[in-house]
């Protein structure tokens, strides 16, 4: 039901559900399925949409990868983003080039260039950059920290904006908060 149903001018665009794609006027070759898909984008393109209400406030950006409900649900102009699970990138609004795979993984982010694997990994994440996160609740408390790596389960969780850690394991530099390098 009033799926593409702006579109003017754009091209090579697929949309299946409810509103997918429903404001779309120029953007071409994207592809949006379920309800609310990519709802307010009118000039984004190449963006591909799988779920309900995935990058539904999507309006100018490209090169996007969403799948899992409310996944990169927010993004407005942020480019090259690949969410994967239920709100996986939910609150990037501008952040480029984040990947997060897990449910709520990067949930809060506005970073860019940020890899989340992991149920809720990077879940706090607002302005943090270049880190990479790879366990269940691995840096979930980190909110402006930098350059970070954190490879299992809660490795650096409590770390809020400490820089250039690298903790490997279970619980690795658990209680480190804000210490750096």
């Amino acid at each position: 039901y009033q799926a593409l149903y702006n579109n003017t001018a754009g091209i090579r665009n697929t949309a299946n559900g409810v509103n997918a794609l429903i404001v779309n006027t120029t953007g071409s070759e994207n592809t949006a399925n379920g309800y609310r898909a990519l709802y307010f984008n009118t000039t984004g393109g190449n963006n591909t949409a799988y779920g309900h209400n995935t990058l539904v406030f999507n309006t100018t950006a490209s090169f996007n990868t969403a799948s899992g409900m409310s996944a990169l649900y927010a993004n407005t102009s942020g480019q090259r983003n690949t969410a994967t699970g239920y709100g996986a990138l939910y609150d990037n609004v501008t952040g480029d080039y984040n990947t997060a795979t897990g449910m709520q993984a990067l949930n809060n982010s506005l970073g860019t260039s940020n890899v989340a694997h992991g149920y809720r990994s990077l879940y706090l994440t607002t302005s943090g950059h270049s880190n990479t996160s790879v366990g269940t609740g691995s840096m979930a408390a980190n909110t402006t920290g930098d350059n970070n790596v954190a490879i299992g389960l809660a490795a650096l969780d409590a770390n809020t904006t400490a820089d250039n850690n690298t903790a490997v394991g279970t619980e690795a530099l658990g209680a480190n908060t804000t210490g750096s390098e």
